[in-house]
């Protein structure tokens, strides 16, 4: 027996990177799985979106496990395409026990170099996108008597890191979504975290090497980002572990849990 054994869960971005290994290591556990990701760019951001064949893949990747999958584009920021997507994964899965809001995207840039369209972008996928996530799973969890909800944060969602202040507006604001809603579900038996990683070896990451320039400008500022323990980036499936012990009975008395998998960032 995995240690989701026949749950079933909601995933978005979940086309690659963090999406996808969440997808694999619950499936590697015994869940099921309702895949969503925008497969779409974006004019603001300077690195390429997942794509449909890349959410294909997850799906192969899942199969493979010998575990069902529904994979479904949909946009977070869209709530009516959100709830579709979760309605018609539960009705052929039968059931809803652990969601992963995931998806999220990131630019680099001084504060007055934050144009609108930016800041709206970057507010809109990684804070709202978060919540249309839960308000379009929170009732199925309901019907199946209790379940997890984990929310992709980041040290940015603890640390005043500079050069990302959209970015890190959204991930505190998720973290205050996430202890308002611990308090209103607990009687439910829905349980609700973040997540709090470091760097993660994914796309998103690759796509910031921008940062750079702004540590050699304000070398005293680079610091912020240093992780304590000797490595420069965390994996995927770091991050996917974590995600699992959050979601499995193992947890089930964790709710309002800032957790970090963050090799000692915060702590500097």
């Amino acid at each position: 027996m995995g240690r989701v054994q026949d749950k079933v869960a909601f995933i978005t971005g979940a086309a690659r990177g963090q999406g996808r290994s969440h997808a694999i290591r619950l499936a590697e556990e015994g869940a099921d799985i309702i895949a969503i990701d925008a497969c779409q760019d974006f004019d603001t951001v300077g690195y390429a979106m997942a794509t449909e064949e890349d959410l294909a893949d997850t799906v192969k990747a899942v199969e493979a496990l010998d575990r069902r999958i529904v994979a479904i584009k949909a946009d977070v920021r869209n709530p009516d395409a959100l709830r579709t997507a979760v309605d018609d994964g539960v009705a052929q899965l039968g059931r809803l026990d652990i969601v992963a809001a995931n998806a999220g995207i990131c630019t680099v840039q001084r504060w007055d170099e934050v144009t609108p369209q930016i800041w709206a972008d970057t507010i809109d996928v990684n804070l709202t996108g978060v919540w249309n996530t839960c308000v379009a799973a929170i009732p199925h969890l309901q019907t199946s008597g209790g379940g997890s909800i984990v929310i992709t944060s980041s040290t940015s969602g603890i640390k005043g890191q500079p050069w990302l202040a959209p970015y890190v507006a959204a991930k505190h604001g998720i973290v205050g979504l996430m202890r308002s809603l611990a308090n209103e579900l607990a009687d439910q038996h829905i349980r609700v975290n973040t997540i709090h990683p470091a760097g993660v070896d994914t796309p998103l990451v690759a796509g910031l090497g921008g940062m750079n320039k702004f540590i050699e400008q304000s070398p005293t500022l680079g610091p912020i980002f240093m992780n304590t323990m000797p490595v420069e980036m965390v994996d995927p499936v770091d991050i996917s572990n974590a995600l699992l012990y959050l979601a499995s009975d193992e947890a089930r008395y964790v709710t309002g849990l800032e957790m970090k998998v963050d090799a000692g960032c915060t702590i500097r």
